[in-house]
């Protein structure tokens, strides 16, 4: 196919959509385990593979995006949408979807920077992974067994939160005959009806905000509710009322740990109202799971995880606030018999399994004298050493006078 950048592509922002779908496939095409396409002003093309940004050749070449290139691909990935145009311009950024036909499809952001846009596309996996295929701890099981109350995965932005949700999803969808109805931002994964049966929202095309969707669903008579996440407290509180009326509410937060969940809830409400939130807390979680990717040996990432179920001292200190010997990390460790793990032990785990380094393990590390000792202890049980001091012996003639 003839070029369509310094030619065409230039030409106006009444681009082709075949012309925009052959800068989609050339990018995607690019590498292997392309994650995310980039495209920057001041930078070529660019793609995510394995964790780290490459960027893509075009013939002839584009080493460097103009204003108007990435305006022109934003203005048709946006494909005159009002909603989307008046978001990016009140807010400065917008989500969307793309379907690039019969090859993959993307969740899209477009965001102003220094007067410029940029955007980034997100490759969406077509099809639902399983438990077993991204070999998720044996809590995930257990969670797809509940009934009610509130089941919240977090982690950074691309730790795999959706992924991991959508698995789940899938093990209730093999094994119940229940309603499930989610609100995405976009709608990632399309679950095809298999015992459940699934209603896919998605922000902007079905409802407005979170807050409204879900209050619109306990009128849906769903058992499973997944809110893609819980962006205010609107939203916290309709999912609490959810969780306490049956419902098993599912949902993402940005968090990094399962004390730092709790804590970034209760600041969406005002002191006055923190006792009553923790009451209902302590009564409705049923799991936070925190998750993050970690470079692989070989190439490619690896999740590691935090589980931490609901038992009585987790209800106790949820209630109460962490306190000396009573912190959410200390539960976690004495809770292995319920499936519990923290993250510094899923990591030791990870490098007993050879799947990282050394480096990477103490470098992701929550508590790094913990993952220290537990590598020294599997160094130890291959029979490696642990220090790279040499013998030690007791010196015998220390302190002892020398006779001449």
């Amino acid at each position: 196919m003839e070029s369509v950048l310094p030619t065409r592509f230039s030409g106006g922002v009444n681009m082709r959509r075949q012309e925009l779908d052959y800068i989609l496939t050339k990018m995607l095409d690019a590498y292997d385990n392309v994650s995310d396409l980039n495209m920057t002003v001041g930078k070529p093309f660019q793609v995510e593979s394995s964790g780290q940004l490459t960027a893509v050749d075009f013939d002839p070449p584009c080493e460097k995006l103009t204003p108007f290139q990435t305006e022109t691909i934003a203005l048709n990935l946006i494909n005159g949408d009002r909603r989307l145009t008046e978001t990016l311009v009140a807010e400065g950024s917008c989500d969307s979807s793309y379907t690039l036909q019969g090859k993959a499809r993307f969740r899209v952001n477009i965001f102003s920077q220094r007067g410029n846009y940029s955007i980034v596309l997100r490759k969406l996996e077509t099809r639902i992974p399983t438990l077993q295929d991204l070999n998720l701890p044996e809590a995930f099981e257990k969670m797809a067994q509940e009934k009610n109350g509130i089941i919240l995965v977090t982690g950074a932005t691309g730790s795999g939160k959706s992924t991991s949700l959508a698995a789940m999803l899938n093990e209730i969808n093999e094994r119940k005959s229940v309603h499930v109805v989610t609100l995405e931002d976009p709608v990632e994964f399309v679950h095809p009806h298999k015992q459940a049966t699934f209603n896919q929202r998605e922000m902007g095309t079905d409802f407005d905000t979170f807050a409204n969707g879900l209050r619109a669903a306990l009128r849906q008579a769903p058992k499973v509710i997944l809110v893609g996440e819980m962006r205010d407290r609107e939203t916290v509180e309709i999912a609490l009322s959810a969780a306490e009326t049956g419902h098993l509410v599912v949902s993402t937060l940005h968090t990094v740990d399962a004390g730092q969940t709790i804590n970034r809830i209760l600041g969406m409400f005002s002191i006055e109202e923190e006792r009553q939130i923790r009451i209902r807390l302590a009564d409705t979680v049923r799991w936070i799971v925190c998750q993050r990717l970690l470079p692989k040996e070989g190439g490619g990432r690896v999740a590691a995880f935090e589980v931490m179920g609901n038992n009585l001292r987790v209800k106790d200190t949820i209630l109460n606030g962490e306190s000396e010997g009573k912190t959410f990390y200390e539960i976690i460790q004495a809770g292995k018999a319920f499936g519990m793990v923290t993250f510094d032990d899923y990591i030791v785990e990870l490098y007993q399994r050879g799947l990282v380094s050394e480096e990477t393990a103490k470098a992701y590390a929550s508590n790094k004298g913990v993952v220290g000792r537990g590598i020294d202890s599997v160094k130890s049980a291959k029979g490696e050493a642990t220090t790279s001091l040499g013998k030690l012996e007791v010196d015998t003639s220390y302190g002892k006078q020398k006779r001449f």
